[in-house]
């Protein structure tokens, strides 16, 4: 498992990033599949972004954004957890829009 730092601005950057991260890491075209996002909660408060790239041949790459410690996990299709990234700079959770 590789293991970087990155610096992002707000919640669409870092959308925008663990889409280029699935897209280059599986040789997929960006933006040429869907990439889901869903509010993950604790206790009724946000704590984090489950992202889901729905890609070829039914394929899932999922990434999930942990707040508290402020890096994104990478899973492969099979599971497998593949990359951490540790966030230097982001945006708190509560204050971005994330759509229901």
């Amino acid at each position: 498992m590789v293991t970087a730092s990155h610096s992002l601005g707000n919640l669409n950057e870092v959308r925008n990033f663990v889409n280029q991260v699935f897209c280059d890491r599986h040789q997929l075209l960006c933006d040429a599949f869907p990439l889901t996002q869903e509010l993950l909660k604790r206790k009724g408060r946000p704590c984090g972004v489950y992202f889901c790239l729905h890609g070829p041949r039914a394929s899932k790459l999922t990434a999930i954004w942990e707040t508290e410690r402020n890096t994104i996990l990478f899973y492969g299709p099979t599971g497998e957890r593949e990359l951490r990234i540790q966030l230097t700079a982001t945006p708190r959770l509560e204050e971005t829009l994330i759509p229901a």
